[in-house]
């Protein structure tokens, strides 16, 4: 398992081949035995494989082609709707509709992610995140017909890949992992832990390409903007609010 985890590449180019049903049932399943909050599995797998479903999701990841080419699309959902219908027909009150059970059921859902890219992985396919699911999950919540208490928050396609790309860059572990208790950082320290990623040929490539002096200013201000951040949230709120998790009322 190590080995897979090491060697994780993001796929984003599929070719043309049908997954196996079975294989698929086996990666679903190993999703289903990831850890969960008290064991209530909060969350939902929707499966899509239709062309046409697709290239509605397609529309909404910001056309990312590998939606389409992949033959598989998971969409991870915190889901506290299912187990909302079974309180109340085991006559027990559910009181899951404020944020706090929207953070739970996602949670949930992110695990279940996780065990399914690995499982995935661990029979040779490719798979990628997407990302995007939470900046149009308001119309992602309208193709897959999601009931209340039901949100999109993560997106996963999978399949055969059809490209074999270099490994992504990650921080020294000194940069993300605290012994004990959290060690606030210097500014040598931020230094020396982001030297590899800044020195890289890719951020070389991309200061050229955004024309900013640093690599933080193509985040801050081509990729993550302040901008697209408030909006992205505000209406991710107003999601929540309509799915049924912002009840702050005792």
């Amino acid at each position: 398992m190590l080995e897979i985890i090491n060697s994780h590449r993001s796929i984003r180019k599929y070719k043309d081949k049908p997954l196996d049903p079975s294989i698929l049932e086996k990666i679903l399943e190993a999703g289903s035995r990831a850890s969960t909050t008290g064991n209530m599995q909060v969350y939902s797998m929707i499966i899509t494989t239709k062309k046409n479903v697709k290239e509605k999701l397609w529309e909404q990841h910001f056309r990312q082609d590998m939606v389409k080419q992949a033959p598989v699309v998971i969409t991870f959902c915190a889901d506290f709707n299912r187990f909302n219908k079974w309180c109340e027909q085991r006559k027990a009150v559910p009181g899951y509709d404020n944020f706090l059970s929207f953070f739970t059921a996602a949670t949930d859902a992110l695990l279940a992610a996780q065990n399914v890219a690995l499982a995935a992985e661990s029979f040779g396919l490719g798979i990628c995140y997407l990302g995007t699911t939470v900046y149009n999950a308001g119309n992602i919540i309208e193709i897959l017909q999601l009931p209340r208490y039901v949100v999109p928050v993560t997106t996963i396609v999978t399949g055969y890949p059809d490209e074999e790309p270099g490994m992504t860059d990650r921080l020294p572990q000194e940069g993300i992992v605290h012994s004990e208790t959290y060690q606030n950082y210097c500014a040598e320290d931020i230094d020396r832990i982001y030297r590899e990623k800044e020195s890289s040929e890719l951020t070389r490539q991309l200061l050229q390409e955004n024309k900013k002096e640093t690599l933080a200013q193509v985040f801050t201000d081509k990729r993550y903007t302040k901008k697209d951040n408030v909006a992205f949230s505000k209406a991710l709120l107003s999601i929540l609010e309509k799915q049924g998790f912002m009840n702050n009322a005792e």
